[in-house]
C-alpha cells in the first residue's frame, strides 16, 4: 500500500497526541500505542496499490502549496462491530482543492481505495482503532466535549507500507 498524507503543524499535532494520551490514559485503544517511527497524526488524501514514479514531482508541486489551514472538528465513529474513532475536519474549498490536486497528481496508476477518492472522501484524523461498542462509549466519555482546533497542515508525505518508509513531499 502506498498512501499520501497531510502532517499537521506542531501544536495541532500535540493537541490529537494529548487525545491519544487520554485514550491510553483510559486503558482503551490508541494511536499512541502505535510506536513505529512514522507513526504520527496524519490525514489520508490517497491510497494506491501502487504510485507510478512520474507522479512524485506533480506531488511535490501540490505539497509546495502548503501551509493550508485546517480546522480539526468534532469526533466521530466509523465502521460495524469493531469502531474507529476519529476527529473530523470541517471541509472547505481549499481542502477539496488540494485533494483534488492530489488525485490528479496520482493519476488512474495503481488500485485506490475508494474511499479516498474525490467525492467520497472524508478528511479525517484517526484517534484509535478496533474499539468495541462499549468501548466507544467510555472513549467518548474520557475525550470530553472538545473543541474544534484550528491549525495547519504543514507537510505532506509519502508512505510505503511495503518498506515502511515515509518520505517528505516539501524537502
Amino acid at each position: 500500500m502506498q498512501s499520501v498524507e497531510l502532517l499537521l503543524d506542531p501544536a495541532t499535532d500535540t493537541r490529537v497526541r494529548d487525545q491519544w494520551q487520554l485514550l491510553v490514559e483510559a486503558e482503551l485503544p490508541s494511536q499512541a500505542r502505535h510506536t513505529g517511527p512514522t507513526n504520527a497524526p496524519h490525514v489520508t488524501l490517497a491510497v494506491r496499490d501502487a504510485v507510478d514514479p512520474a507522479a512524485e514531482p506533480r506531488l511535490r508541486e501540490v505539497a509546495a502549496t502548503l501551509p493550508l489551514p485546517v480546522r480539526l472538528g468534532p469526533v466521530a465513529v466509523f465502521g460495524r462491530h469493531r469502531y474507529v474513532l476519529v476527529l473530523l475536519l470541517v471541509v472547505d474549498t481549499r481542502l477539496l482543492a488540494l485533494h483534488a490536486a492530489v488525485a490528479a497528481a496520482l493519476g488512474r496508476h495503481g488500485l485506490g481505495d475508494p474511499l479516498t477518492e474525490p467525492g467520497r472522501w472524508t478528511p479525517h484524523v484517526t484517534l484509535a482503532r478496533g474499539l468495541g461498542a462499549v468501548e466507544v462509549g467510555r472513549a467518548l466519555e474520557a475525550l470530553g466535549g472538545g473543541t474544534p482546533v484550528e491549525g495547519a497542515a504543514v507537510d505532506c508525505r509519502r508512505w510505503d507500507s511495503e518498506t515502511r518508509r515515509a518520505w517528505s513531499l516539501r524537502e
